[in-house]
């Protein structure tokens, strides 16, 4: 991908985007960010990842003759195209898999929406791929947890969590270095409105039966009864029945309820979801990302800074031609 020389606006034949494109995300997503967000790759990167949203979720939308990347091979795109990354493309390789380590590291949070009998759950299915996981997220820097749990819930299911939370009601674990904290939310009704608010995303929101899920285990990945995939679901099983048993349900058991998990939203039945998206959320995330401590590999990165001059120069060069 170096060596990319294109002033034409149109995608060139082999759906690369055109260097205008990639001048205008370089501009907007690296360059005029505040100086914080600067200061190193880890951080860098995340600001590439979101224009790599933008660009899938945007550009590639708008004009289907583009090309569709993963994360690394944008990444490497961003690097030979943008006149300040492209000192540090030599070291890219290194660069993207700290970053990929560094990632694993944010805490997480989000909740464990529970009906009003206690039997079912909800559970979000990843647009990619087939797993079901409870709503959460990454933690942005300086946030606290119930508030980053109130956040990713509202994204990703368009339910608004805040007056049904309570800081002390949560089951916490850790995976690796990640730790995951999921609020419960007890007693929310059945027919509430649910609908991801971020795109491409979700794919699918659904009630899902407990007593269907795999028995708990220390599995990340796992199956239910059902065959069900769930990611990080099976190990927070065993303490949340405990709580359950331990917790009268507002409404009891009813025989004439499904049997089975019970859809509520999605994507491909849906006008709204898979095509609405809030831009404004993505735009403002690179401000307030997470910073786990400084440990791991990569560290003769940790020190990186910008060469402020080069960047107002390239600045001012954009803005004049």
């Amino acid at each position: 991908m170096s060596g990319l020389h294109r002033s034409s606006s149109a995608p060139s034949k082999n759906g690369l985007p055109p260097q205008e494109l990639l001048d205008d995300l370089c501009s907007r997503f690296v360059l005029n960010v505040p100086k914080e967000d600067q200061q190193s790759f880890e951080r860098i990167l995340f600001l590439v990842e979101y224009a790599h949203w933008f660009y899938e979720d945007n550009s590639v939308e708008k004009n289907p003759s583009l090309k569709s990347f993963t994360l690394k091979e944008f990444t490497s795109l961003m690097f030979n195209s943008c006149d300040v990354l492209k000192p540090y493309v030599p070291h890219i390789d290194d660069i993207f898999k700290d970053f990929t380590s560094y990632k694993v590291r944010v805490p997480v949070t989000g909740a464990i929406i529970l009906d009003e009998t206690f039997e079912r759950c909800l559970l979000v299915k990843g647009w990619k791929g087939s797993s079901w996981s409870f709503p959460r997220g990454k933690k942005n820097k300086d946030e606290e947890d119930h508030t980053c749990a109130v956040r990713e819930v509202l994204e990703e299911t368009g339910f608004d969590v805040s007056k049904l939370l309570q800081k002390d009601q949560f089951l916490e674990m850790t995976f690796g270095q990640q730790r995951v904290r999921l609020y419960i939310i007890a007693g929310v009704k059945e027919d509430s409105s649910f609908a991801p608010q971020t795109k491409k995303e979700i794919s699918e929101i659904a009630w899902q039966r407990l007593d269907e899920l795999s028995p708990a285990s220390n599995d990340v990945i796992s199956r239910g009864m059902t065959g069900l995939k769930l990611y990080m679901v099976s190990p927070f099983l065993t303490s949340l029945r405990s709580w359950i048993s331990a917790h009268q349900p507002p409404v009891a058991p009813r025989l004439d309820r499904p049997t089975r998990g019970l859809s509520v939203w999605n994507a491909k039945n849906s006008s709204t979801g898979s095509s609405s998206v809030l831009t404004e959320i993505q735009l403002n995330k690179p401000s307030v990302d997470a910073r786990p401590p400084d440990t791991g590999p990569g560290k003769s990165f940790r020190n990186f800074r910008f060469d402020t001059a080069s960047i107002y120069r390239a600045m001012e060069a954009g803005f004049s031609s």
